[in-house]
């Protein structure tokens, strides 16, 4: 199936870079998935191959190490990194990361950073969660006190994705524990600063070829021209802002997921035997993968909306949040029924379609909650 695409923004320019971006997933990511996810990362060389396609930045603008295209274009590399299976390389850290600082960098920061993260030679994540603290991100702990002309930085943080690879990590911090929301800030740090220790790669259920890992300051300091935008009390607002293209990436990557599974389902029984037929000819199978692509072409139009809003710059909290928690969730459902076609071989994790199963869990839990999502929907009606 074609996945999230429609005419509305599928450029020639556009579908070139989608084929471009289809290569490299076949070329570089289906092969490696099982050895990354025994190695607990990504290659270097991938990210640096990725880079060189312009597949990390793609609507950066190429004064700062960008492709210089559109929301279109990053869109289209998140499918295929997705429909691939291996959900080992973090582009879309990267990818986050480098918007924030496009966005609210100061010009220093854009200079420093971007280039890098575009050409996959420095692995970029962000510092959310902290133990107890979960979706709630105006509960961190981790503190940033200025002193002179630095910022010293103590706390804790877990479930970072690149953690165990970046090369610098966005942080999430209070510089003033007193202002609540208005006390958040966000500082840029080096990873080979003093006082920045990783904890292992984390063990997971699924997406073991994502270096997830806990993080660690402990009298971690930085220059204070590290502080994001180089105001201090705006990083809850920095944050609120960019969740939105965040949760469209997540869409996206649902719907380039499902529309795997459905591919391998529909390969599957079609050469697959029970009781002397193919399993295609059995009347459950049809009704069953009816219903899939049916679902799979809804969940494709939704994902077209929010890609084109995304490009508009009209995306909207709501509609972002909306499609992050209903695509997420016809994911799981998707490779679900998808998984039970293959009987005992769909339990199986040389298949990828158990590989699948088990990566798409998370999706309803990382970059928001889905009932989260829920409650920012519900505060609009």
């Amino acid at each position: 199936m074609e996945g999230i695409y429609s005419p509305a923004w599928m450029t020639p320019e556009v579908a070139q870079f989608r084929e471009a971006a289809r290569r490299f997933a076949r070329e570089h990511l289906e092969p490696a998935d099982l050895e990354w996810r025994a190695d607990r990362q990504a290659s270097r060389a991938a990210w640096r191959k990725a880079g060189e396609l312009g597949l990390i930045l793609p609507d950066v603008p190429e004064e700062y190490g960008g492709a210089g295209g559109t929301p279109a274009h990053a869109a289209v590399a998140f499918e295929a990194v997705a429909y691939s299976g291996n959900t080992g390389l973090g582009l879309g850290l990267n990818y986050i990361v480098g918007h924030y600082l496009l966005r609210y960098g100061t010009e220093a920061q854009k200079r420093r950073w971007l280039p890098g993260l575009a050409s996959g030679e420095v692995v970029g994540a962000i510092a959310m969660t902290e133990p107890g603290t979960g979706s709630d991100l105006q509960a961190v702990r981790t503190r940033a006190e200025r002193r002179g002309e630095s910022y010293v930085i103590n706390g804790s943080k877990i479930f970072i994705s690149n953690g165990q690879l970046c090369d610098m990590v966005v942080v999430v911090t209070k510089t003033d524990p007193s202002q609540g929301s208005k006390g958040v800030s966000l500082i840029i740090v080096d990873a080979a600063t003093p006082g920045f220790r990783r904890g292992k790669a984390l063990d997971k259920l699924g997406m073991e070829g994502q270096d997830t890992s806990e993080m660690f300051f402990d009298d971690c300091t930085v220059p204070a021209d590290c502080l994001l935008g180089g105001q201090e009390g705006r990083g809850f607002y920095q944050l609120m802002e960019q969740l939105a293209f965040e949760r469209a990436q997540i869409a996206v990557n649902a719907v380039g997921a499902m529309t795997r599974a459905y591919d391998l389902a529909l390969e599957y029984v079609k050469q697959r035997s029970a009781f002397g037929q193919a399993l295609i000819d059995f009347q459950n199978t049809r009704f069953v993968l009816a219903d899939v692509k049916a679902t799979v072409l809804a969940s494709s139009t939704f994902a077209d909306l929010i890609v084109q809003k995304w490009i508009d710059g009209s995306l909207d909290p709501a509609t972002a949040s909306m499609g992050k928690f209903w695509l997420s969730e016809r994911q799981g459902e998707v490779i679900d029924r998808c998984l039970q076609l293959f009987g005992g071989y769909g339990f199986m994790r040389e298949y990828p379609i158990a590989r699948l199963y088990a990566d798409a869990r998370a999706q309803r839990i990382y970059g928001g909650a889905n009932e989260i999502q829920r409650e920012l929907v519900g505060r609009t009606l």
